[in-house]
Formats: structure tokens, C-alpha cells, sequence
């Protein structure tokens, strides 16, 4: 019981994390007409933050079971 409420909370962190991370001040930031390798700046941050959103989801749902 304890765990599935630990996993919980953590998930629930992470979906704050995710709407932070995900909303238009940060967004504004990376708006910019420069490029990484080739792709707008807007959207490798957006490819990046989502790959580390679902690594981290990952994480937390596939940590150590007792």
C-alpha cells in the first residue's frame, strides 16, 4: 500500500513537471530562428523534454518492486 501511494505521489510530481515544462513561458525561451543539428531549437527542445517526461515515467512505473 505504501508503494502504490509513493508511486503516486511521484507520478503526480512529474504530471506538474510535464505541465510546467510543457507550457508557454518555457516554450517562449526556445523560440528562436537557430537550429541544432539541423532542427529548430523549439523543436528539439520539445523532442528532448518529451523523451525525459517518458524516461522518467518510466522510471517511476518500472522502479524496484518489493
Amino acid at each position: 500500500m505504501y508503494r502504490s501511494r509513493l508511486t503516486a505521489q511521484r507520478l503526480a510530481a512529474v504530471f506538474l513537471l510535464g505541465c510546467l515544462l510543457f507550457n508557454y513561458p518555457l516554450l517562449a525561451l526556445f523560440n528562436k530562428s537557430a537550429a541544432v543539428f539541423g532542427i529548430p531549437v523549439l523543436y528539439a527542445y520539445i523532442f528532448v523534454a518529451w523523451l525525459g517526461f517518458i524516461l522518467l515515467v518510466a522510471t517511476i512505473i518500472e522502479g524496484r518492486q518489493d
